[in-house]
């Protein structure tokens, strides 16, 4: 075959090939072209896993923060991608380039983003926690279902293998009966907010878009950016941050979803006087039939459960098994089992959550998630009613049916005052 003709024959196939994964994965593209909201911290690192994904491309980012969106497109040229730039994210969803959207803003804006998304017949992953209070987590799960989207939730750990192998053996019984499961996140490195005064909205920062529903207030540097986690107002503290990857692995461990029961207490033990209002320590239990769900808190210390910064620990009449990111084990009652030695995590869990979720979006269907927009939501409202039961500073009952407490009080958290002229989607 001659040079040409073999060049011509190769452009026809490869044509053909391209038409034809367009038509399997029906976009208008042989690429995902995906477009992230929010491209600080954790939305950079969804986005870089999200792009080892073959077929994928990048081409917009979104964020109210001009000066962090001017770099990232930098960062994008040097390696030869060439994106559209938004500050409203409501301007994104209207592009007609973008098929997937990874939403990593913070968590008082999930919701809207979220249900817009979905609205607009885009598939989304949408960063942990899910919504910012538990009405939110309910309206995010009936949009997705409604518009019929898929939607993968940033829990990643659930793509991990040794997670897997780790609910496995507890399942199989040879740890006899589980009375106990402690939940836990130790973080050494989250230390004291120092005060601040308000100050003057940086140069290239939109900083009422920012806001978007939650309270109008002056500009303070601690509220901005990765310390946003600290407030009532956009977040939910360690237990929302944290809580919702290990206490997800606890209800996943016993096979359970709703308690009888929770109570909480903590506080600023360790940092009374600094800018944070989210508790510093807090315990949270957990009341199950038969066994409880505990829960542990605390920043600027290490030192956890079986000295590890984070983790499960189900702890049964033979034996103890505590897994976490780094890999699992299991600790023998004398004479009653064999110890299990550590067994190393040897994957890389977001770059397999990014696989998981990418396959979901090419064979347009939810099946097959490994954090569908469900799960998400049952771990999110799970979390939230340990901050409700430690706000309210009650033991508080649930009613699954009902979706309320058993305290008005305490239902006065179930959902967030929507400010600003914005208001909770409706579904």
């Amino acid at each position: 075959m001659k040079r040409k003709d073999f060049i011509r024959n190769a452009g026809i196939l490869t044509a053909s090939t391209l038409f034809a994964n367009t038509r399997v994965f029906g976009f208008q593209s042989e690429f995902i072209r995906v477009g992230l909201i929010g491209v600080n911290g954790m939305g950079w690192s969804n986005l870089n896993a999200i792009l080892k994904v073959p077929g994928v491309q990048c081409t917009a980012l979104c964020d109210v923060d001009e000066n962090i969106l001017s770099n990232r497109v930098e960062e994008l040229k040097k390696r030869n991608i060439t994106v559209k730039t938004y500050i409203d994210y409501k301007d994104l969803l209207k592009a007609t380039d973008v098929d997937v959207v990874i939403i990593a803003t913070p968590d008082h804006w999930h919701c809207l983003q979220m249900v817009d998304a979905v609205a607009a017949g885009k598939d989304v992953y949408v960063e942990k926690p899910i919504g910012n209070s538990i009405r939110e987590c309910e309206v995010m799960v009936a949009a997705a279902k409604k518009y019929n989207r898929v939607v993968q939730v940033g829990q990643w750990q659930r793509s991990q293998q040794h997670f897997r192998d780790a609910m496995a053996f507890v399942h199989g019984g040879k740890l006899g009966k589980i009375r106990l499961v402690k939940a836990w996140a130790y973080q050494g490195w989250m230390k004291s907010i120092p005060v601040l005064a308000d100050a003057a909205v940086p140069a290239g920062v939109h900083y009422d878009k920012w806001l978007g529903p939650a309270p109008k207030r002056a500009f303070n540097p601690n509220r901005f950016h990765f310390n946003f986690r600290w407030y009532w107002d956009y977040a939910g503290g360690l237990m929302t941050d944290w809580g919702v990857h290990m206490l997800d692995y606890a209800l996943i461990g016993m096979k359970v979803s709703d308690p009888v029961s929770i109570m909480a207490a903590g506080g600023k033990f360790a940092y009374p006087d600094d800018a944070a209002e989210t508790p510093d320590s807090l315990t949270t239990v957990y009341e199950f039939d038969g066994f409880n769900v505990q829960w542990e808190q605390a920043t600027g210390i290490d030192l956890g459960p079986y000295q590890k910064t984070h983790g499960v620990a189900f702890i049964g009449n033979n034996g103890t098994l505590v897994v976490n990111r780094e890999g699992w084990e299991v600790i023998p009652e004398k004479g009653r089992m064999e110890a299990v030695a550590f067994q190393p995590s040897k994957d890389n869990g977001l770059d397999k959550h990014m696989v998981n979720f990418i396959t979901a979006v090419r064979n347009k269907s939810s099946e097959g998630l490994h954090a569908p927009i469900e799960a998400g939501a049952h771990i999110a409202i799970f979390s939230q009613m340990g901050n409700i039961a430690y706000r309210s500073k009650k033991k508080l009952f649930w009613d699954k049916n009902k979706r309320t407490f058993n305290d008005r009080e305490a239902d006065r958290y179930l959902a967030k005052s929507y400010q600003n002229g914005y208001s909770m989607p409706k579904v």
